[in-house]
């Protein structure tokens, strides 16, 4: 059995109404029931930062384990080790592969491809070795959660059409101001793409103003009709979930799956 069931907002909602699901196919006997979270909801909580913290993504993994998964698929964990907190088989799926298609259909020439910060490196790296392109990093700090200060960038932007690459979008303070900086350094165009859209708090306002070109964004979580916006693209995932699952039930590689969107994982 798949289960498919994103945990975005209402985020207790949907992982009770997901709970409830996989147990009540537990009770009707159940072969193997496989949780497909295209979302995986309080995934950023995954160490304690702070004295008397919890960890709330090892939280989330006990109760699915316990509730009676046998297999779970999602899209960009916010970090990858929380595969680690599952003792069953976690495929943690890329949607880059998408959205890099999306933008060679586009053609775009002295493509340059940007991640807003360290972490994002190796996601940015990846994305240009499918382009073919240059790579810049924006070097930033957070005083604060959802607060970042950018320092400067470490490569060359000027002239370039950047392609600004993250796994999530909050309240797109980050990847605004990146966006901002990027265009004051000389980038052409400047394009937003991430996995992930939560959009909360003034997102929806700083995206609709920001110097961007267009925010590419999956549909991992659904958006609602009074959050889109004129610069919004969104690509399906839908056909990615569909080869991961067939791949489960035949019992072949899921690694196997980036070879139908022409990308290396």
């Amino acid at each position: 059995m798949f289960v498919i069931q994103p945990t975005s907002a209402p985020v207790n909602d949907n992982l009770m109404e997901l709970l409830i699901m996989i147990d009540a196919l537990k009770r009707a006997s159940a072969k193997e029931i496989t949780a497909v979270i295209p979302y995986f909801g309080y995934a950023r909580q995954d160490r304690k930062a702070k004295p008397r913290q919890p960890i709330t993504s090892r939280l989330v993994a006990d109760l699915l384990t316990t509730a009676g998964v046998n297999r779970v698929v999602t899209v960009d964990l916010h970090a990858a080790q929380i595969q680690g907190f599952f003792d069953i088989p976690v495929d943690d799926m890329q949607a880059l592969p998408l959205i890099t298609n999306y933008f060679k259909g586009k053609n775009l020439e002295d493509i340059c491809v940007v991640s807003p910060d360290h972490g994002g490196a190796t996601r940015a790296r990846k994305m240009s070795e499918a382009l073919d392109c240059p790579i810049a990093i924006i070097d930033k700090r957070r005083p604060k959660p959802n607060v970042a200060e950018v320092m400067g960038i470490i490569g060359d932007v000027a002239g370039k059409n950047c392609i600004l690459i993250d796994d999530m979008i909050d309240t797109a303070g980050t990847i605004v101001a990146g966006a901002s900086v990027l265009k004051d350094k000389g980038a052409k165009d400047v394009y937003i793409a991430c996995t992930h859209g939560v959009l909360s708090g003034p997102a929806i306002d700083r995206l609709s103003a920001c110097p961007a070109k267009e925010v590419v964004i999956t549909d991992t979580i659904a958006i609602p009709e009074q959050k889109k916006f004129n610069k919004l693209v969104e690509i399906s995932v839908a056909e990615l979930l569909a080869h991961t699952i067939e791949s489960i039930e035949n019992n072949l590689p899921v690694s196997d799956v980036f070879t139908q969107f022409d990308f290396t994982a």
